[in-house]
């Protein structure tokens, strides 16, 4: 069958029908079926039909306009090759169950394709996430590279529980040398049994700024700078001095601790917390901490997501706003 091509889309007279109601292409409209350009070019590619004054070659040159186009049609073409019927929609791509198609049975994935230099807008992945959610669907990225290479991303909300921790009685008096505190651990061993600190060579817990703004803002630290009565505020403002980061880190701690978690320094796998839950003695979380506003590079992300599983962690950015922390989780998926 032979289709014409307007320079948006493709348009197969009322003999095209039979590849909606045989494979989910298309939409039906007056007199035919409209093909997107992505579904247009697959089935050229499949011989499925003809395009008039068009070659495969001729018509991905007059698509290639778009910048974001070819990466789109080699996701297209992956999920069609492994058995998905999917159709173009505001989030790239809605594609159906396996054995389902448009106009019979239910879409399970909203598919955003990136590239891997593309900036992740996390407000906007937060807000996709959702739609997806009140939808009943799975939101997925499906990851391009330069060598057309694809990985695709299950993204959510991880809703970490709510323990309803309490913070503890114990009470600590701690030194101020710059940003470092120290705290004698006689003086407080409730520190090293309830994770804080790091217990140092000279017999002293070293308690990191997070943890000492946390401590000090439920009541159970108070610091001396010199002997003398050091306030929150302005071991906050040396502290920030020599971490930029640090007001966004510090209330995704607080966040953790409130929910019963144990949160350490993530350093050593890249990022700021590596998260340990109720009862376990190895973390199974890494979170890092992220301002309102931020877009991270897909490759940052890919990164990321890589090594947690390498450790065997899941990846979880946590997004701070103004009035809530949400933490979104980035897994690798096979299809």
């Amino acid at each position: 069958m032979k289709a014409t091509f307007d320079g948006k889309s493709l348009r197969l007279g009322q003999e095209g029908i039979s590849l909606y109601e045989s494979g989910g292409y298309g939409r039906p409209e007056k007199g035919g079926l409209r093909l997107a350009p992505e579904e247009g070019l697959y089935l050229l590619w499949r011989n499925r039909i003809e395009v008039a004054d068009h070659n495969f070659s001729g018509l991905l040159a007059d698509l290639s306009g778009d910048a974001g186009f070819f990466r789109r049609y080699l996701v297209y073409r992956d999920l069609r090759e492994r058995g998905y019927a999917l159709q173009t929609g505001p989030h790239d791509f809605r594609v159906f169950r396996r054995g389902d198609r448009p106009g019979k049975g239910q879409s399970q994935y909203l598919v955003r394709v990136r590239a891997e230099r593309d900036l992740v807008d996390f407000d906007a992945i937060v807000a996709e996430v959702a739609t997806a959610g009140n939808m009943r669907k799975q939101y997925l990225i499906a990851a391009v590279d330069d060598e057309g290479e694809l990985t695709y991303y299950e993204v959510k909300v991880n809703h970490l529980a709510e323990a309803g921790s309490e913070a503890g009685e114990g009470q600590a008096v701690g030194e101020a040398y710059g940003a470092v505190v120290l705290v004698r651990p006689a003086d407080a061993p409730w520190l090293a049994a309830e994770g804080y600190g790091k217990l140092l060579d000279a017999g002293e817990i070293l308690l990191s700024p997070v943890e000492a703004l946390y401590l000090m803002d439920t009541g159970r630290l108070t610091l001396l700078r010199g002997g003398a009565p050091l306030s929150r505020e302005t071991y906050y403002g040396i502290a920030a001095d020599t971490d930029g980061e640090l007001g966004e880190k510090a209330i995704v701690y607080a966040d953790l601790r409130r929910r019963g978690c144990g949160p350490k320094t993530g350093y050593k796998f890249g990022h700021h917390f590596r998260v340990y839950t109720a009862g376990l003695q190895h973390s199974l979380l890494l979170a890092h901490a992220i301002p309102e506003g931020t877009a991270l590079p897909m490759a940052a992300i890919s990164r990321s997501v890589r090594l947690a599983n390498s450790v065997k962690k899941k990846m979880l950015f946590a997004c701070v706003h103004t009035d809530d922390i949400q933490y979104i989780e980035f897994a690798r998926i096979k299809l």
